[in-house]
């Protein structure tokens, strides 16, 4: 029986759908303790003089802290943040106190007794600014910071990273370009609006152990922080994500918890808990990046791009300790797609006294490719090609050679783009005009590709222990947030050992009880987690096997699993079941062998290395790379502005479909959200204050958005991946956007170079092209 390639039912389904499954939110606890925060009011000023005292006084109040508690910096890459400010804050909603009290209400009381003293400083509210040398420092003791060896931060000035690819030579290829065109784009900050709020509950013991609760994508990165920000040891703090509702990259990290354990220390054995609000979520936990790109393409009157010259410039906000990652991710994908030889990118991370940025789907891609995408079509309107051909022409193929120089040797993009133009038709078939007058419709297509954006040694482990009655038990620490990898996880476990998944029971997110993963982020779970799992239920499979030749009297390498037995080669009557085994082999003189079969597997990605400082090339800087394709068909009302997108095609090569239902829901989603950051999502920033932190003001999309989905896949398999998978879950997203601004080229022949595409902006384009 086979079970990868199959719409196995989500193993988590009932639970959610019925509302069995506890959130971090739904836990109670006995003599619970609530925390609540005091936060800055200004996005930048020194602290001189937060006094407590009143709040201390408050009946009911148990414990008050301020930023003197928690002094020591975190950060997964650059140490830059502590969990509540020191010696200024530099975001407007920085924490800067935090009250544990027997009562919501009362911990809320509280807080606005806490007194703040401030004194205003000069803010950088604009990431070109804050690029200059003679703005307002957002950290002048940057030079003070830890950082990872493949991170580039400029001490004395507000760059955190800057990051370098040079590929080629750029003045040769711009000389011998027959055309030089230069155009430029901006991305502004959007949240990730997940169901879940953040919630966390802390607890420490008598013997000093801390147990977390935490609604987090990344147990581990949580426990590691915490370790570091506290000086405990690593065994005397347990993480717990019970479940996730939602995450996107707004719960890789650590956000809450460094709030919450410093309460939980002084009130030991009580725990203490803290759920963010709608608003707290849109301020105070991750925002995705701004981004401000300048692309100057060197092409040839034949469609052949010659050189590219990128600046990439991002708003990281007040801390960027996991935004430098993104923009290092944006800078070795910088040409998006496609092989030219001559590249020039500086993609730099910038301070500004903004709300955090850090991951959010797509880690940088969706993004750049909203610039990259819509250049393409520039050109080839200007050389007087079609856009699909112009990526006919420059798409990446087997052989060929991206911005770091890697020689691709798997690439399914130009597979990816012609599938998707036949689905769609539009090369049989002329666009029809709409049968509305004020209504027009416009097609555009876009290319997109994504790699894991993770160090080199990341690893990933999975445990897999057989029961007597042949069920299993699968421990695992990569969490389940709503992509569903619980679901392929178990069914790859399935397909080494021939055990059901209803047999098999998948267990997550504990750091006392379940095995190291580094976090839930990157696409890199079907991947690596996938490949640790395949490992483990080889590795039970062997000691299955060393039994099974003892018992059945063949050597091991003539047998087979097959339907939850090992079976001889040829010989099908000639077996024994999985679980008379699974506690060993009991002799007939009634000794016993081996014991209980426990197998365990690890897994890092094979032969990644980093890229050279100083140019960004390198022989292979990811594990892989997914390449994929999307076209949109929008209608555009010239009266209202309004874009409504009624049909996307979506095809990305994906290696191997593990489930095929899952795979299509998560491109579904990826559509969808990249819909929203098309046309809806903007967290509009003023002065440092964010004015729109509710969804009344906020958009998302909703049911009513949903277009046609034409969603298909090419598998050239990953030689290194489970089966041959890679991850597809950002990817999805990366195309959406892009292909909806050129559909609106297309329909009006206006270009709106920044997002979100709203019914404003397409009306005042429409005039100023009138």
């Amino acid at each position: 029986m086979k079970f990868v390639g199959e719409s196995v039912n989500r193993v988590d389904g009932i639970k959610k759908v019925t509302g069995s499954l506890k959130y971090v939110d739904d836990l109670k606890m006995s003599r619970m303790l609530y925390a609540a925060v005091k936060r800055s009011e200004y996005p930048h000023a020194k602290l001189l003089k937060v006094d407590i005292t009143k709040a201390e006084k408050l009946p009911g109040v148990k414990a008050v802290i301020t930023g003197k508690d928690v002094p020591n910096r975190v950060g997964l890459y650059l140490e830059d943040k502590t969990f509540l400010a020191n010696d200024k804050v530099r975001y407007r909603g920085e924490a800067i106190a935090a009250v544990a009290a027997e009562t919501h209400e009362i911990a809320q009381e509280a807080i606005k007794l806490i007194e703040v003293e401030y004194e205003e400083l000069p803010a950088v509210t604009n990431a070109l600014e804050g690029i200059k040398s003679d703005a307002p420092l957002v950290h002048p003791d940057l030079g003070d910071y830890k950082w990872g060896p493949i991170f580039f931060p400029e001490p004395g000035t507000n760059i955190s990273n800057l990051y370098k690819i040079r590929k080629g030579d750029i003045d040769k290829g711009f000389a011998e370009a027959e055309h030089v065109v230069e155009n430029q784009f901006f991305v502004p900050h959007i949240q990730h609006s997940p169901i879940e709020n953040h919630s966390v509950i802390a607890q420490m013991d008598p013997e000093e152990a801390l147990t977390i609760w935490s609604s987090c994508q990344s147990p581990f990165a949580v426990q590691k922080a915490l370790s570091v920000a506290f000086g405990l040891p690593q065994n005397k703090i347990r993480v717990i994500s019970p479940a996730v509702g939602g995450g996107f990259g707004g719960k890789a990290g650590t956000t809450l918890e460094g709030i919450v354990i410093p309460l939980a220390m002084r009130v030991k054995g009580r725990p203490v808990k803290l759920t963010y609000g709608r608003e707290d979520e849109f301020i105070n936990s991750f925002v995705r990046q701004g981004m401000h790109a300048t692309i100057k393409t060197g092409i040839n009157s034949d469609g052949k791009i010659v050189a590219v010259k990128n600046t990439f410039v991002w708003d990281g906000g007040a801390y960027t300790e996991y935004g430098v990652n993104i923009v290092r991710a944006g800078g070795y994908s910088s040409t998006g797609p496609y092989d030219i030889p001559n590249v020039w990118t500086d993609s730099v991370c910038v301070y500004t006294n903004h709300p955090v940025g850090g991951p959010y789907r797509g880690f940088g891609m969706s993004e750049i490719h909203f610039a990259i995408e819509q250049n393409m079509d520039i050109l080839a309107e200007m050389l007087g090609i079609t856009p699909i051909e112009v990526r006919r022409i420059n798409g990446l193929r087997p052989g060929g050679s991206n911005a770091t120089g890697q020689i691709v040797e798997v690439c399914g993009l130009q597979d990816c783009l012609e599938d998707v133009v036949d689905k769609l038709g539009w090369e049989r078939e002329e666009k029809k005009p709409s049968s509305k007058p004020n209504i027009y419709i416009g097609r555009g297509i876009s290319c997109g590709f994504k790699a894991p954006s993770m160090p080199n040694n990341v690893a990933s482990s999975a445990i897999i222990r057989i029961n007597e009655d042949g069920t299993c038990q699968l421990l695992v620490s990569a969490q389940d947030i709503g992509q569903g990898s619980d679901t392929t996880l178990t069914q790859i476990a399935s397909e080494v050992l021939t055990i059901p998944p209803d047999k098999i029971t998948i267990k997550t997110g504990d750091t006392d009880y379940t095995p190291y993963e580094w976090q839930t982020v990157a696409s890199r779970i079907t991947y690596c987690a996938g490949n640790a799992v395949v490992k483990a239920c080889q590795d039970a499979k062997d000691q299955l096997f060393e039994l099974a030749q003892i018992k059945l009297g063949v050597p091991k390498e003539k047998l087979i699993l097959a339907d939850e037995y090992i079976v001889a080669k040829g010989n099908e009557n000639k077996k024994v079941p999985i679980k008379e085994l699974a506690l060993g082999l009991s002799m007939e003189d009634g000794s016993g062998i081996h014991g209980p079969i426990i197998g365990r597997g690890s897994f890092i990605p094979p032969d990644v290395k980093n890229t050279d400082k100083t140019t960004g090339q390198g022989e292979k800087p990811t594990a892989f790379w997914t390449y994929g394709c999307q076209g949109a068909e929008i209608e555009v009302d010239i009266e209202t502005g309004k874009i409504k997108v009624k049909k996307v095609a979506s095809s990305f090569d994906v290696g191997k479909i593990i489930n095929p239902k899952l795979i299509e829901g998560q491109v579904e989603g990826g559509i969808l959200q990249g819909l929203g950051s098309a046309i809806l999502e903007e967290l509009i920033l003023e002065n440092g204050i964010v004015k729109n932190p509710n969804f009344v003001d906020y958009k998302i999309p909703t049911a009513d958005d949903m277009p046609e989905m034409i969603i298909s896949f090419v598998e050239n398999p990953e030689e290194t991946g489970p089966f041959g998978a890679r991850g597809v879950a950002e990817p999805c997203m990366v195309p959406t956007a892009p292909a909806i601004a050129n559909a609106l080229y297309d329909a009006l022949g206006i270009r709106v170079n920044s997002l979100p595409i709203t019914a404003e902006k397409v009306l005042k384009a429409i005039k100023e092209k009138q």
